[in-house]
């Protein structure tokens, strides 16, 4: 999903400039506590991340249904090809949010040049293939020349059946799909790893139930040593 932690820019240039452009990325002070992402980019980032999980377990079943042959195959086919039109969407919608008014926590002052290389060529990746995936699917279906459906509805053929172009679309299709799982798997482990191992916020900022949770406990484990202290003396 992609990576929208740890990049700040209120602004379409502050936003994707050029990586040593320095003026127009700001900087958070080492181990102060950034802000959480704006309401909107929160909900878009977890819906898609909903959908892609939803996307790759209609395929997985779908596979899975072929194999068998299944009389589900076609309806799985169909769901899957439904939420790959919706993640191409949410993505578009995401995108346009971003460049216009989304509010983005800045980078901690310790990110090296080449850490936040990772993370914004990490971001323009999953942003990519959240949107050439879902084409390339629509576009294998298209050059099969076949009637198909989408969500609820059963579209007639728009052009001839050509399967050179219909086996070159599913080619491509199928490494996108094994590149975006190998970037949605590499983005949560990362977040994971921030989380848990270098204990900082680049989770929280994405998950602000997360830096709640942590604040409540802090405060409750705080007033019990207080209480413990007091009782002592």
């Amino acid at each position: 999903m992609p990576t929208d932690f740890l990049i700040d820019q209120r602004s379409a240039r502050g936003r994707f400039a050029p990586l040593g452009d320095r003026a127009s990325v700001r900087e958070a002070p080492i181990n102060a506590r950034r802000p959480a992402f704006d309401g909107a980019t929160i909900s878009l980032h977890w819906a898609t991340v909903v959908l892609v999980l939803a996307v790759f377990s209609s395929a997985w079943l779908h596979a899975l249904a072929e194999v068998r042959h299944s009389e589900f195959t076609p309806v799985l086919l169909q769901i899957h090809r439904s939420f790959g039109v919706t993640i191409w969407f949410v993505t578009a919608l995401r995108l346009a949010w971003r460049l216009t008014s989304a509010s983005l926590p800045p980078f901690p002052r310790q990110m090296t040049k080449l850490h936040r290389a990772a993370v914004m060529l990490s971001e323009y990746g999953l942003y990519a293939l959240l949107l050439v995936q879902p084409a390339t699917g629509l576009l294998t279906t298209l050059a099969g020349g076949r009637p198909f459906a989408l969500f609820l509805w059963r579209l007639s053929p728009v052009m001839p059946r050509d399967e050179m172009l219909q086996t070159t679309f599913h080619l491509a299709h199928e490494l996108g799909a094994w590149a975006l799982a190998v970037l949605t798997v590499s983005h949560a482990a990362a977040a994971l790893f921030h989380h848990f191992v270098l204990r900082d916020d680049v989770l929280e900022c994405m998950a602000p139930v997360i830096r709640r949770h942590v604040a409540s406990s802090s405060s409750q484990a705080g007033a019990s040593l207080r209480l413990e202290t007091h009782a002592e003396n």
